[in-house]
């Protein structure tokens, strides 16, 4: 690919060709502010968060949609940069709830983030603020659109990645909000519950009800592993505070597609449900008690035996589960054939 000479921040470099201006930066270490921004997203350029000044353009141009040319001169923390942004941030306090001390996103809020970058604590703007019905009526997560900016990154993502598109943006002006069709209940409405929305939201307009007032994100500890739902091996992050699961956030950067179904981003309250086995059970006289591994085990190896010799190894099968690795579920065929049968089979959902 073709390269292009530009300077950013008075240091000379070589960019790729075709690359936006927030691309260059970021790939020589320079951070520029985005609400909007999803490198699987399309680019809108529209929260205005990440204007640059360019030498001999008249406006400040959006980083994220502008390409880079050969000879451009970018200033990305110029006095004239820096004042845009201020403003834009007291624009969004203008019609934003103070409610930080309790916000569950404190810690990971860009909204926050940017304020105390370029010391934004109040909005000289007044005027009418918006009061929207807080939402809790779905299992999974809460919809504050009070606290909504009107990134997009949400509807984009239900549209061109989950291909559901279940919300979009309604009426226009001061009273748009990101809502479903005809503005149903999610429940109503043609929503899989994913989670999409709720990973890109850079503010507090959409949480996840499980793991509410159980820590901030820098009270947790992230461990990447390996969703148990089914086979196709989707990798997340625990968010793991006193011993116990918290939260899920996907791994963005896994080997599989980086996002998650219902299932394997909500559905993991059941670790620590009390009706979990927590040792072998064995039936003794009709009543199942207690047992330890090497009983359980070599019960059934007995058992597995016993049937073997009686009735020849077609006796036996094995059913294996979707709430195991592919890696497991290839080990648990093997040992079925090493019994000498055939007769494996798997129940690929729940």
């Amino acid at each position: 690919m073709s390269k292009v000479n530009i300077t950013i921040n008075g240091r000379v470099v070589e960019a790729e060709a075709g690359m936006t201006i927030l691309e260059a930066a970021k790939a020589f270490g320079i951070e520029i502010p985005t609400f909007c921004h999803d490198p699987e997203l399309s680019k809108t350029g529209a929260c205005r968060i990440c204007v640059v000044e360019v030498a001999g353009a008249r406006n400040l141009p959006a980083a994220c949609t502008t390409p880079v040319t050969d000879g451009m001169v970018i200033e990305t923390e110029s006095d004239r940069v820096v004042r845009a942004r201020k403003v834009n941030l007291q624009l969004l306090w203008a019609n934003h709830p103070y409610d930080c001390l309790t916000c569950e996103k404190t810690g990971s809020c860009k909204l926050q983030d940017y304020s105390y970058r370029y010391n934004v604590k109040e909005s000289p703007y007044q005027g009418e603020v918006k009061k929207i019905p807080f939402d809790d009526t779905n299992p999974f997560f809460i919809r504050d659109l009070n606290k909504c900016i009107l990134c997009g990154k949400c509807v984009r993502k239900c549209h061109e990645v989950n291909g559901v598109g279940a919300v979009e943006f309604m009426h226009r002006g001061f009273d748009s909000k990101v809502t479903t069709a005809f503005d149903v209940p999610l429940e109503e409405s043609s929503c899989v519950f994913c989670g999409m929305c709720v990973d890109v939201c850079p503010v507090g307009a959409l949480t996840p009800k499980q793991g509410l007032n159980q820590g901030r994100s820098f009270q947790v500890e992230k461990v990447l592993t390996t969703c148990p739902y089914c086979g196709s091996g989707c990798t997340y992050y625990l968010h793991v505070r006193n011993d116990r699961i918290v939260g899920i956030t996907p791994n963005f950067d896994g080997p599989m597609n980086g996002h998650l179904c219902v299932k394997g981003r909500f559905g993991w309250d059941f670790v620590d449900s009390p009706d979990r086995l927590k040792t072998p059970l064995i039936k003794k006289d009709g009543v199942f008690v207690e047992a330890s591994w090497d009983e359980a085990l070599e019960l059934v190896a007995r058992k597995f035996g016993e049937v073997r010799a009686q009735y020849g190894a077609d006796a036996l099968a094995g059913l294996s589960s979707a709430r195991a690795t592919n890696e497991e579920n290839y080990l648990f065929q093997k040992l079925l054939r090493s019994l000498g049968t055939n007769n494996v089979d798997h129940c690929a959902r729940l």
